[in-house]
């Protein structure tokens, strides 16, 4: 006659958790990760706008994916150096107009260019 099975082993069951809990320990500091660190804007009255002369430069980015600063086009190879001159003379920040057709790459490309130029303050209007 057979001997009947009154326990379960766990052994198994504890070597896969622990397994799990270090791969889950390993892989944690992996997902924290930087992302685009956003500010909200502060409600202003139209009066506080209308008193302050503002310098923004504004940067369009049409359907066919090309850059016009000051409504000359810039090629996207020279697009970091003449935001790094362009910038100087601009120091609220950049507005980036895009067209509804332009894709989302060359929006972010132009914001890398930008970061990397010394921009601090991005907006996004789309035309």
């Amino acid at each position: 006659m057979r001997d009947t099975f009154n326990e379960i082993n766990i052994t198994p069951l504890t070597d896969i958790f622990l397994v799990l809990l270090i791969i889950m320990m390993v892989i944690a500091p992996l997902l924290d990760q930087q992302g685009i660190s956003l500010t909200v804007p502060e409600n202003v009255e139209q009066s506080q706008i209308d008193n302050k002369e503002t310098k923004i430069l504004t940067v369009m980015v049409s359907a066919n994916d090309k850059y016009y600063i000051n409504n000359e086009e810039v090629p996207a190879d020279r697009l970091g150096t003449v935001l790094s001159q362009e910038i100087k003379n601009y120091p609220d920040g950049l507005m980036i107009e895009t067209d509804e057709d332009s894709t989302h790459g060359a929006v972010v490309k132009l914001m890398d260019k930008a970061r990397y130029a010394g921009v601090k303050a991005i907006s996004i209007d789309r035309m």
